[in-house]
């Protein structure tokens, strides 16, 4: 069975695949907070939470306007581009990761800011229940689930 994954969708998985080798799950297109969706949000080894937005193109950079919104949603901050990107459009204040379809590395550490420790128990328990829905949809995929017990 094959998938045909957009390009922003291969850097994801390089980026998922990078980051599990780090100790860190994580989930694509999460929903850190409503009007807000992130391509990869990352949780570590000792409850760090990483956002990593994937962009495909100069034009896919340019037409993103809420990526500051994001910024006090996680503890560090990434974009993940593939090699050909023109990597000088990026902010130097935020984290970069050159990805592919299978790895990604890390070239520049993003600043850390912590969260305030409300903001990630929330966050936290958001990304525990979202991976619990995910996983029990894919168990039992019947349409209208909703992640709660319809007994």
């Amino acid at each position: 069975m094959t998938q045909d994954l957009t390009s922003g969708q291969r850097l994801a998985r390089g980026v998922a695949r990078h980051m599990a080798a780090l100790g860190f799950v994580t989930i694509e297109e999460f929903v850190p907070a409503r009007g807000l969706r992130v391509d990869v949000m990352a949780l570590g080894p000792k409850g760090e939470l990483w956002i990593v937005e994937c962009k495909s193109s100069r034009a896919d950079f340019q037409s993103d306007n809420k990526w500051q919104g994001y910024l006090e949603w996680c503890d560090r901050y990434f974009w993940a581009v593939d090699m050909a990107f023109p990597t000088e459009l990026l902010p130097d204040s935020s984290g970069l990761i050159i990805a592919d379809g299978y790895d990604a590395e890390i070239i520049r550490m993003a600043p850390e800011q912590k969260l305030p420790g409300a903001r990630r128990k929330k966050l936290t328990q958001k990304f525990a229940m979202d991976a619990a829905t995910r996983l029990h949809r894919l168990r039992d995929p019947r349409p209208g689930l909703d992640g709660t017990w319809q007994g």
